[in-house]
């Protein structure tokens, strides 16, 4: 029975939701009396969407960077690179 109940709800739903996205219920938007608000709106909206790409652009190099020098190494093994000095032994007091 439950299994009906939600068979039912999910086609209610989707026969709703199709009714609702039918081009007879459609409104067209007018942008004629938007004024500068509209305006003002639109300008902000892209300058967010532009400052966007700063990041984006310092994580792309930034992983080109890492990319070409993981290529192009000149033979260096990672040992090399980060140990500079042999580890000692350390004495523990007890």
């Amino acid at each position: 029975m439950e299994r009906l109940m939600n068979s039912f709800k999910s086609g209610l739903i989707v026969s709703l939701l199709t009714l609702l996205a039918s081009p007879a219920w459609a409104r067209s938007i007018t942008m004629k009396e938007g004024g500068a608000a509209l305006w003002v709106f639109f300008i902000v909206g892209a300058v967010i969407i532009l400052l966007q790409l700063i990041p984006a652009m310092i994580l792309f190099f930034s992983f080109i960077g890492t990319t070409g020098t993981m290529i192009f190494k000149n033979g260096k093994g990672v040992k090399d690179e980060v140990l500079l000095h042999k580890p000692a032994p350390v004495k523990v007091k007890k």
